[in-house]
C-alpha cells in the first residue's frame, strides 16, 4: 500500500486527539464542540485538496470499521436495572418525547417526500435514530440502510444547524416561554441538590491507569462484533449490516448484565472516540457542491422534526401536567443527547434533574438503532 495512503489512515485514527487537545487550549473549539470540529477538519481536508489519490480505500476501510467497534462500547456503561427506577413523570416525558419525534417523522415523510425519490425513507430513520438517540445511531442507521455518503451529510450537517438553533432557544428563553403554559418543578422535600461530575470528558482515556481497563472492554466489544458478523454471515448478503448493527446493540445491552462491565465508565469515552474517526472520515468524502445544492426537502426535515417534535411534545405536558424543567431535560436528552443536559440542567438551576436527564439519553442510545430500523421499514411499504 503507498505510503500516503498509510499516512491517512493514521491520520483519521490520530485526528480525535488533535481535536480532543484544541478542546482544552481553545475555548472556542470547546464550545464547537467535538463533533463539529471534527467535521469541520474533515471538510477542508477534502475542499483543499489534502486527498491523497485512492483515499476512497482507507475512508471506506475507516467509516466501516469504526461504528461497529463504536457501539458496544458506548452501551457497556448502560446500567438498564436503573431504567425502571425514572420517577413517573419524567417515564411518562420520555414516553411522550418518542412519540412525538416519531409521529413528526411520519407527517414529515408525506409532507417533503419527493415524488421521484423511492429512498427517502432512509431519511426518516436517520431522523430518528440521531432525535432518539444521537450521533452514534445516525451512524449505525446509515451502515444498517447502506445510505449514501452524500445523504448522510446533508442530513447530519442541517441537524446540526437546526439542533444549535433548538438548543440556543432552550439556554436562552424556554424556561420562561413554557412556564407561561406548564407548571414549575417542584424540588423534593429532603433531596439535596446534585451536582455534576466535574471531570472532563474524554480525560479517563488518556490516564495510564485506564489501559488495562479499556483494553479489556476493547477486547470485549471486537468479541461481540466477531460473533454479530459471524451470525450475519448465516444469511443473505443484504442483511449483512442490518443483522450486525442490531446483533451488536443486543449483545452490547446483555454484556452489562456481566460484573464489572459496566462499572468500566472510561469505555463510553472510548466509544465516542471512535465516532470522532468516522466523522472524520466520512467528513473529508464531502463534495461541497452536493451539500449546498441538496434538495430544500433534506433541509426542510430535520427542522420540522426538531421543532415540531417540541412543540407536539409541550402541547401533551399541558395535559400530563408534566412540569417545565422535566420537558426541557427529556427533550435535550433526546434532540441532543446526554452530553448536552448538564448545560441545561445548570441553565435552569435544576441539577436535581441531571442524573434522570442523562439516563434518558442513554436509553435513547440504547432504544435509537431498533426504532430507527422499524421506523424505516414501516415508511418503505407507506
Amino acid at each position: 500500500m503507498d505510503i500516503s495512503l498509510i499516512l491517512l489512515g493514521l491520520f483519521y485514527l490520530l485526528a480525535p486527539a488533535i481535536i480532543l487537545y484544541l478542546t482544552k487550549k481553545s475555548s472556542i473549539v470547546k464550545k464547537l464542540g467535538s463533533i463539529v470540529v471534527a467535521y469541520g477538519i474533515g471538510i477542508a481536508m477534502s475542499l483543499l485538496g489534502f486527498l491523497p489519490e485512492g483515499s476512497a480505500q482507507i475512508q471506506d476501510i475507516m467509516t466501516s470499521a469504526s461504528v461497529p467497534i463504536a457501539i458496544p462500547l458506548l452501551l457497556f456503561p448502560t446500567k438498564i436495572k436503573e431504567w425502571f427506577s425514572l420517577a413517573g413523570p419524567t417515564f411518562m416525558a420520555l414516553i411522550v418525547g418518542l412519540i412525538s419525534v416519531v409521529l413528526m417523522v411520519f407527517i414529515g415523510y408525506f409532507l417533503f417526500k419527493p415524488e421521484e425519490d423511492e429512498g427517502f425513507w432512509k431519511v426518516g430513520a436517520l431522523l430518528i435514530g440521531v432525535y432518539t438517540g444521537g450521533t452514534p445511531n445516525l451512524a449505525s442507521l446509515k451502515a444498517m440502510l447502506d445510505v449514501s455518503n452524500e445523504t448522510y451529510l446533508v442530513v447530519h450537517s442541517y441537524d446540526m444547524v437546526f439542533s444549535t438553533l433548538y438548543f440556543l432557544f432552550l439556554i436562552t428563553i424556554g424556561q420562561k416561554f413554557f412556564r407561561l403554559f406548564l407548571p414549575a418543578f417542584k424540588h423534593p422535600e429532603g433531596v439535596k441538590e446534585v451536582y455534576a461530575d466535574e471531570e472532563e470528558v474524554f480525560d479517563k482515556i488518556f490516564n495510564r491507569n485506564s489501559f488495562w481497563p479499556l483494553t479489556k472492554v476493547f477486547g470485549l466489544a471486537v468479541l461481540i462484533l466477531a460473533i454479530s458478523a459471524g451470525l450475519a454471515s448465516l444469511l443473505p448478503e443484504e442483511y449483512f449490516m442490518i443483522v450486525v448493527i442490531l446483533s451488536l446493540s443486543t449483545l452490547a445491552l446483555s454484556a452489562t448484565f456481566i460484573p464489572g462491565v459496566n462499572k468500566i465508565d472510561k469505555s463510553f469515552d472510548l466509544g465516542m472516540y471512535f465516532i470522532l474517526v468516522f466523522s472524520v472520515s466520512v467528513a473529508s468524502m464531502v463534495n461541497l457542491k452536493e451539500l449546498v445544492s441538496a434538495s430544500l426537502d433534506l433541509i426542510y426535515y430535520p427542522a420540522f422534526v426538531i421543532f415540531g417534535s417540541l412543540a407536539l411534545q409541550s402541547i401533551i405536558s399541558r395535559f400530563t401536567k408534566t412540569d417545565v424543567d422535566t420537558l426541557m431535560i427529556t427533550s435535550t436528552a433526546l434532540i441532543c443527547s446526554p452530553p448536552f443536559v448538564p448545560v441545561v440542567s445548570s441553565v435552569i438551576n435544576n441539577r436535581n434533574m441531571l442524573v434522570p436527564g442523562i439516563t434518558v439519553g442513554l436509553i435513547g442510545y440504547a432504544v435509537g438503532n431498533y426504532l430507527g430500523f422499524i421506523v424505516g421499514e414501516i415508511l418503505q411499504f407507506l
